[in-house]
């Protein structure tokens, strides 16, 4: 898909995700933020830059860390994320967050201007992944730490199935390449050829509960990476492709619920002294 495009269909795509995202997925991430967290040994006073930062779950988690005297900027392509992060930000009074609509790819903010960067499960959905992961270490001062998570082999996460159903159904062109950063490997060697130095990855096997078929469906249509094309689904077929994806999903349930695997792959740098 031409880049160009692939940011449109990422707005506005996650626009409309917007405000079913955080409940619907905030536990099921928690594993690979809490890794990315760990990851990025922050400090109280640094200044940190969370790059796809949705509705700030990375951000406010970090705002802890580096307390009252240090700052997070968060940054995304959806103006509807930025919007309920800013919110969020009011309601729970944590002045050193601020947000910001920017593309990862082309980051309006100076140079060697932040102690460390943290982009979770956000690269895989950029056109030009390596020119992000450039502008993240432009932006970070000379040894600034970036901490990446990103969906890992798709062999490995039951709930893939969803691209190919909706897919048949119109041409979704959610990302091309989703699961290609997840491959063993991939992501720290892309790493080291963007110049960051001291890579360590880590690789984590999760399973994602859902009470229910409804549940599960919400998640993956609606607050999830293919809710431009769901937006586009008349009822039927809206009744169509959740049948279809329940029924592929139907080794992983249980009694009334379903526990799919999912892989996350977590990847921590250092930027050049």
């Amino acid at each position: 898909m031409e880049p160009k495009l692939q940011r449109r269909v990422q707005r506005y795509g996650w626009d409309l995700a917007a405000g079913e995202y955080e409940p619907l997925w905030h536990s099921q991430l928690a594993t690979a933020q809490s890794r990315l967290m760990r990851s990025a040994s922050l400090a109280p006073g640094d200044h940190v830059l969370d790059v796809a930062c949705g509705t700030g779950l990375v951000s406010f988690a970090a705002a802890k860390e580096v307390g009252p005297g240090g700052r997070v900027v968060g940054v995304d392509i959806s103006g509807e994320m930025v919007v309920a992060a800013r919110r969020k930000a009011e309601a729970y009074v944590v002045p050193q967050c601020t947000f910001e609509r920017m593309d990862a790819e082309k980051l309006e903010l100076p140079d060697a201007s932040f102690d460390a960067a943290l982009c979770a499960l956000g690269l895989m959905y950029m056109p030009d992944p390596a020119q992000a992961l450039r502008e993240m270490r432009r932006v970070l001062k000379p040894e600034g730490r970036v901490s990446l998570a990103v969906w890992g082999e798709r062999s490995r996460c039951g709930w893939a199935e969803i691209f190919p159903i909706v897919d048949a159904e119109v041409d979704s062109d959610v990302c091309p390449l989703f699961f290609q950063l997840g491959g063993v490997g991939t992501l720290a060697t892309l790493c080291l050829k963007m110049g960051y130095d001291s890579v360590e990855a880590h690789r984590i096997a999760v399973t994602l509960d859902y009470a229910d078929a409804d549940e599960m469906c919400r998640a993956n249509f609606v607050g999830g990476p293919v809710a431009l094309a769901w937006s586009k689904f008349g009822p039927e077929t809206r009744t169509r492709v959740c049948e279809r994806f329940v029924t592929a999903m139907a080794p992983f349930r249980y009694s009334r619920g379903y526990r799919l695997p999912g892989e996350f792959v977590v990847v921590s740098a250092v930027a050049p002294g």
